[in-house]
Parts: structure tokens; C-alpha cells; sequence
């Protein structure tokens, strides 16, 4: 399976998940500047974290009218897996291929820990390797986390189930409902604020988010190798 690591000016996360891919999960990546027009070769997407343009506007305003993201919903349009982390899920609720909004967190402050995340949905290519409430240690380090939708919104998001984790015990950052990530109807579009990438080796404090990517290419592989 082959991953495009989109890198936007701004992006610092961009090589953690680069080393993801490519040193703890054994696949092809490479990274493609924010002004590519055509994705076509990769299987997967993966939208990183950092500070898009330096945030200015709103987080993930700008880097939403690069080049590469008329490809990236191209590509979620096409069933292709998207992953968007932190600023990435920013980007990917500017860009409309996920609902709500990523408000400043409650107490106004950077957070950078590791926190609990409850795995609430496990039926989809981004979960399948985890079990139903799991709980996992995965990264946070954000400003504006703090996840918002209306009231129609939320309802659809809980009848469709498509609200995948959720955080365990403190809500670092005011989050509507707990919400930490979120998936699209179609359920090949996850956008989430912690950060996986950072947890893919026990060395790093935790390997519990290697799961995740491995659950990408287990669905991937399906369904195109015979």
C-alpha cells in the first residue's frame, strides 16, 4: 500500500508520520507538497499535523485552497482512505469532507500530553485492530481542539455511528461529548486531534496507535490483493 504524507508550509508533523508508515508499519509513503495536483499513484492520504500557514484565518483555512486539496476530495470521493490529525482534521472540516468545527480548547491554553481515548466505534478500515472500548494512550498538543457541531449534527453523527474515539476520563480541551475523532458517512474519511503517529512504538510511551494504521492497510489489502 502506498501513502501520500501531504506537507503544507507549516506542517510539523509531517515526518512522524512519515516514520510511521514507512519504519513501524513496513509500507511506501512519500511526502507531497501542498501544491501537487494529482494523487492518483497513492492509496491512502494522510494529512499531518503542524500549523497550516500559521493558523492565520482559521486553523486549516488556508492550506483548504492549496492545489492538493481539490486531489484529497477527489481521492475521499474515489472511497480512498483520508486521515487528517490535529491541524490535518482541521483542514479536513474547512474542506468539508467532515462536519463541525475545531473551537479554541475551553481553558484557552496549548495542551501537549498523552491522554485516554475510548475506542467507541471499531467497524470502520481505521479501527478494525482495536476492540470495542478499548482504551488506548495516544498524544494530544493543540490550541483549538475543542470539537463543535449543532445539535442536527450531532444527531446524525450518533445515528450513523460515526463517532470513532472519544476521550476517557478528563476532556482535555471542551470537546462537545467527549469527541476526539470523527469519521465522514462513507467511512473512509477520520479526522481526530490526538495523534497516533506519536504513538507507534513502546519507546515513544506507547505503540497503541500503530493499531490504527495497521487496520488501514489490513482493510486495504482485502480488498485489492487477491
Amino acid at each position: 500500500m502506498k501513502f501520500a504524507v501531504l506537507v503544507f508550509p507549516g506542517s510539523n508533523c509531517d515526518i512522524d508520520m512519515y516514520h510511521a508508515i514507512k519504519d513501524e508499519l513496513g509500507e511506501e509513503v512519500e511526502y507531497v507538497w501542498h501544491s501537487a495536483t494529482d494523487l492518483s499513484k497513492f492509496d491512502g492520504i494522510l494529512v499531518p499535523g503542524g500549523f497550516s500557514y500559521g493558523d492565520y484565518l482559521r486553523c486549516g483555512a488556508m492550506a483548504n485552497q492549496s492545489n492538493v486539496m481539490a486531489e484529497v476530495k477527489k481521492a475521499a470521493a474515489e472511497g480512498k482512505p483520508v486521515l487528517g490529525v490535529c491541524n490535518g482534521f482541521q483542514i479536513l472540516t474547512e474542506a468539508g469532507l467532515l462536519p463541525g468545527v475545531l473551537l479554541r480548547n475551553k481553558n484557552l491554553k496549548f495542551m501537549c500530553r498523552t491522554v485516554e481515548l475510548k475506542v467507541e466505534n471499531t467497524n470502520t478500515l481505521f479501527t478494525n485492530q482495536y476492540e470495542q472500548g478499548e482504551i488506548i494512550n495516544i498524544p494530544i498538543a493543540h490550541g483549538e481542539g475543542n470539537y463543535f457541531c449543532d445539535e442536527e449534527t450531532l444527531a446524525n453523527l450518533k445515528a450513523n455511528n460515526q463517532i470513532v474515539f472519544t476521550y476517557s476520563g478528563e476532556n482535555p480541551n471542551g470537546s462537545l461529548e467527549d469527541i476526539a475523532g470523527i469519521i465522514n458517512e462513507q467511512g473512509n474519511v477520520l479526522g481526530m486531534m490526538p495523534h497516533p503517529e506519536r504513538a507507534v512504538n513502546d519507546l515513544l510511551g506507547s505503540s497503541d496507535g500503530l493499531k490504527l494504521f495497521k487496520s488501514i492497510v489490513k482493510q486495504w489489502r482485502e480488498s485489492h490483493v487477491s
